[in-house]
């Protein structure tokens, strides 16, 4: 464990020693300060101590898994999550990220990936503080109404719940209706990076957003990306 004064602390739950060790390393030579948890159980003590501002949290634990780990420290506290996985199943990533996980990396990854998603989440938290203390901002869209600084989302009355980064994807999308969103542009907007890789990511984020506010809102561009309708 190495904390830093002023810099983030992340914690890394990762039960296999040479990954943890490995992604602790470079966290650290990023800047970061690293708090390590190796089982489920660890984990949430871990979290519940040292208040880490972001979690790589892996799926597989000792204990009981990463999906539960999620679930429990998002009820202590809301904080941005990045699910390690080698399950590439779409429906394991919705599990994912119906707990209140925000992203989700396959393994074998690229360190510098996984740093490149740690920063772009934490510029989101920066941000929502940001628009928070600029004041209330409300899209509407017929009967979908979307809350911008409360991260709050309403469809025709009844409000649903979306995880951190559909909520970023949407508001990505309804900042300008109608307008067609590049994969590249959403890919660098929302996750802060844009490369091909990130595919999979997207159209994931993507479908689990349709399911929420209705399929038919979400307009996909075959080649390009996507739209939100007026």
């Amino acid at each position: 464990m190495e904390e830093r004064a002023d810099t983030p602390t992340l914690l890394v739950v990762e039960d296999d020693p040479t990954i943890n060790q490995a992604l602790t390393d470079r966290l650290l030579a990023e800047g970061f300060g690293v708090v390590r948890a190796h089982d489920g159980p660890g984990a949430v003590a871990a979290f519940e101590r040292h208040r880490p501002e972001l979690v790589l949290l892996d799926v597989m634990l000792p204990g009981f898994d990463g999906l539960e780990v999620c679930r429990r420290i998002q009820a202590i506290r809301p904080v941005p999550v990045i699910m390690l996985t080698a399950r590439v199943e779409e429906t394991d990533v919705l599990v994912g990220l119906g707990v209140g996980a925000d992203d989700y990396v396959t393994k074998p990854f690229r360190m510098r990936e996984v740093v490149a998603r740690v920063r772009a989440l934490l510029r989101r938290v920066e941000r929502d503080r940001d628009l928070a203390a600029a004041g209330p901002v409300l899209v509407e869209l017929g009967d979908l109404a979307v809350d911008v600084t409360a991260r709050r989302v309403w469809v025709a009355g009844e409000e649903v719940h979306l995880a951190p980064l559909e909520f970023d994807l949407l508001t990505t999308l309804t900042a300008d209706p109608g307008a067609v969103r590049t994969r590249e542009e959403l890919m660098r907007e929302v996750w802060g990076w844009a490369d091909a890789r990130g595919s999979r990511t997207l159209d994931t984020h993507v479908r689990a957003l349709r399911a929420k506010i209705g399929p038919a809102r979400v307009r996909t561009v075959h080649g390009v990306g996507y739209a939100v309708e007026r």
